[in-house]
């Protein structure tokens, strides 16, 4: 299980203690040192089922900075994943990949439950 999250971050804070609460093992990986990549990213996204805009930090700075929410509509699937594989601040995070399952953000009661 892959956990990609940005320590600064207190929702992925809250993800982490969640996923040590459950003994649920993962890898870390820091979103803004290990920006995931365009092929990463069209993976998960495709794998998550989920409208590509979720996979925005669109609280960020860097979202508003860019003024993103007004040039996202514009912009095809690929730009906009290329534009994510530029800057970890960018992806809403966290990310947790765990084979097909791709859960964006954190949302407990869809996080995986107790292993058996």
């Amino acid at each position: 299980m892959l956990f990609i999250q940005y320590p600064g971050c207190s929702t992925c804070q809250k993800a982490r203690k969640w996923l040590e609460a459950h003994k649920i093992t993962y890898t870390d990986r820091h979103i803004a040192e290990d920006n995931p990549s365009y092929d990463e990213l069209k993976q998960w996204y495709e794998k998550s089922g989920l409208p590509l805009k979720l996979f925005f930090n669109t609280s960020g700075m860097l979202y508003r900075e860019m003024q993103l929410k007004d040039r996202l509509p514009a912009m095809s699937e690929e730009e906009q994943l290329r534009l994510l594989a530029t800057n970890g601040m960018l992806v809403k995070r966290p990310i947790l990949v765990d084979g097909d399952r791709v859960l964006v953000g954190f949302k407990e009661a869809e996080w995986p439950g107790d292993p058996a």
